[in-house]
Order: structure tokens, then sequence, then C-alpha cells
């Protein structure tokens, strides 16, 4: 992105004929670029594309995004789910789904050219089946942690929580 000061000007028609009309004494205040919106309205850009969202509790939502309010809301339609373990993975198809702008980690435009191409090691299976090995993996996550805190306790350290993600 650009690093533009409200003074620079662009090579947009829309900001030259801005920059005129400001020159021919209106006193209105000064337009700002484009590039230098670093809220919610930079959303405005992405509206009715499909996107891909990484949520904080570690989902990925693939959608195309309907709406959005000054917050960061996200409302996204024809949502999937898109659920990872190791090479596998599976889409669960949620519909319509409004996410609370707080919540969003990441925030992708997908290329439509190569949303199709899914890298050749991953393999699609069903949603019920990439559910199971997350849990195992959990499990043995959670007995990993459980080993090597108990190897820091013995040596007088106490973890701040379970591995767990808190929120």
């Amino acid at each position: 992105m650009e690093k533009l000061s409200i003074h620079d000007r662009t090579d947009s028609p829309r900001q030259g004929h801005l920059q005129q009309h400001q020159q021919q004494g209106s006193g209105g205040p000064p337009q700002l670029p484009p590039q230098m919106f670093t809220t919610a309205a930079q959303l405005l850009d992405l509206t009715d594309k499909k996107l891909v969202l990484v949520l904080r509790d570690g989902r990925k939502l693939i959608g195309v995004l309907r709406s959005w309010d000054q917050f960061a809301n996200l409302v996204l339609q024809d949502t999937v789910e898109r659920i990872y373990s190791g090479t596998y993975y599976a889409e669960d198809p949620v519909g319509l789904f409004l996410v609370r702008g707080e919540n969003v980690l990441l925030l992708g435009e997908i290329d439509l050219d190569t949303e199709d191409d899914v890298p050749e090691f991953l393999t699609q299976v069903s949603v019920k089946e990439v559910k199971e090995m997350k849990e195992k993996e959990e499990e043995q996550r959670k007995k990993k942690d459980k080993k090597r805190y108990g190897k820091l306790s013995g040596l007088g350290f106490e973890p701040e929580h379970s591995g767990e993600v808190l929120f």
C-alpha cells in the first residue's frame, strides 16, 4: 500500500476532480485518498467477493461477503467451513453466516481462477472423518502437554493454562 499524506496528489480522475474543486476555493476539508482508509471502510472493495476468513478459535470460513458494519461484523453468504486434519480436509456447508468483527484474525480475497486448484497433497474426505481425526489429534496433543507440564512442574514451573484457547 502506498503511503500518502492528505496533501499528495494522485493520478486518479476522481481525485483530480476533487482537488480542482478544492483549489477553486470551496473551503471544504481536504479529501483523503482511498488508500488511507484503515478501518472497516476498506471492506467496501471486498463486498460481493468470495473471501476466506480465519477466526480466533481456528475455524476457517469461505463465503461471499454480502454486508458489513462499522465494527467489521460480516455477513457471509453460501459459507462453508473448511476443516483440516493432517493431509485431509472437508467442507461443511453452513449457509448464511454472521461473524462478529473482533473474532476475525485474517481475511483475504479468493482468486476465482485458482480456487478449484486444491494442492495435490490434500485429500477431501467426509466431514465426519475429519472431525474424528481432529479429535484424535487433540487428545494426543493434550496427553503430550500433560506429560510436558508434569516434567516442568518437577522443575518448579507452573503452566498458565493447559493449552486451551482462552478468549
